[in-house]
C-alpha cells in the first residue's frame, strides 16, 4: 500500500482530526517561510543591508526604541496576510475535518490568520504564538486584545519603514501586535490562554485522532515536538508533510513534499 493510501485511511478511520502547522503550510499561498538568515533577507534586502536577522526583528525592543522599524517589519506582513488567499489544501483539509464525529482543532505557530480566512472555527484554533491578526496596547489602557479589522499601515518599500503607526483605538496610543515575541515579557496571552483550554478539553474528548503535521520545521520545533507527543499518547501514527525535514518517530508517515501536493495526493477523491 502506497504512503498516500496509508495517510488516506488513517484519516478515514479517525474520529476526529489534530491538524499541526508551522511556517510552511503558506508557503504554497505565496507567504515566506524565512527558513534561514539568508531566505529572510532575500525576502527582505533592506533589512540584509542593517544586517538585522528575524530573531534580531521580532522583539518587542524595537517598538520602543524604534516604533517605525518595528511597524515596518510587522506592517509589510500584515499587510501580505491580510491579501493573501489560502491555498485549496486548507479546503481539501476543514472538509475532511468537518466530516468527522469528534470534530477537529488547529494546533499552528503561525500568525497569519490564514486558517480563520479558511473558514475553520474560530473555536477550534489554538495560535500558540498568538496571532498578527490581533492587537494589543503598549500602555495597556485595560481595552485588551481585539481584531486587527480597521488599521491601515502605510509602508515606504524601499526602507521597509512604516510611514504610519497604528493607534490604539481605547486611548490613542502605540499599539504592538498581540504575538509573542523573542524576549517579550509584554506579550498579552489572555486570547492564546483561552485557545488551549478549549484544545485541552478537545484532547480530552477523543480516542483515535489523525494527527496531520505540516509545514513544522526544526529551528523552532514547538509543533514538531507537540505533534510527536500526541502520536505517543494516542499510538496513531504521526503525518508528517514536510519538503526538507518530514522524518519522525518510528511509524511516522514522512511526506518530502509541499503541503498542497501532499494533501492533494491524501485528500483528493
Amino acid at each position: 500500500m502506497s504512503i498516500a493510501k496509508q495517510a488516506k485511511q488513517i484519516l478515514q478511520q479517525a474520529d476526529s482530526l489534530i491538524l499541526l502547522a508551522g511556517a510552511g503550510m503558506g508557503v504554497d499561498s505565496g507567504l515566506p517561510d524565512f527558513r534561514g538568515k539568508e531566505g529572510f533577507w532575500r525576502a527582505y534586502p533592506p533589512f540584509a543591508k542593517l544586517g538585522l536577522r528575524f530573531e534580531e526583528l521580532a522583539n518587542p525592543r524595537w517598538f520602543y526604541e524604534d516604533p517605525y522599524l518595528a511597524w515596518g517589519f510587522y506592517g509589510h506582513r500584515f499587510n501580505l496576510y491580510k491579501k493573501t488567499k489560502p491555498h485549496d489544501g486548507f479546503t481539501l483539509l476543514l472538509q475532511t475535518a468537518q466530516k468527522k464525529p469528534k470534530g477537529y482543532f488547529v494546533f499552528t505557530s503561525n500568525v497569519d490568520g490564514q486558517f480563520q480566512k479558511a473558514g475553520f472555527s474560530e473555536n477550534a484554533i489554538y495560535e500558540v504564538h498568538g496571532s498578527l491578526m490581533h492587537l494589543q496596547c503598549m500602555k495597556h489602557c485595560g481595552v485588551g486584545i481585539y481584531r486587527a479589522e480597521n488599521i491601515s499601515i502605510t509602508m515606504d518599500e524601499k526602507t521597509m519603514r512604516a510611514t504610519t503607526l497604528p493607534q490604539c483605538k481605547n486611548c490613542g496610543s502605540l499599539v504592538r501586535p498581540n504575538i509573542l515575541m523573542f524576549g517579550d515579557f509584554s506579550w498579552d496571552s489572555t486570547r492564546s490562554d483561552k485557545q488551549y483550554i478549549q484544545y485541552k478539553k478537545f484532547l480530552a474528548s477523543v480516542q483515535k485522532p489523525a494527527i496531520v503535521e505540516i509545514g513544522a520545521g526544526k529551528a523552532v520545533p514547538t509543533v514538531r515536538m507537540q505533534s510527536e507527543s500526541l502520536a505517543h499518547r494516542f499510538g496513531v501514527p504521526l503525518i508528517r508533510i514536510n519538503p526538507r525535514e518530514a522524518e519522525g518517530p518510528i511509524g511516522t508517515l514522512s511526506f518530502y513534499e509541499g503541503a498542497l501536493e501532499a494533501l492533494r495526493k491524501i485528500l483528493s477523491d
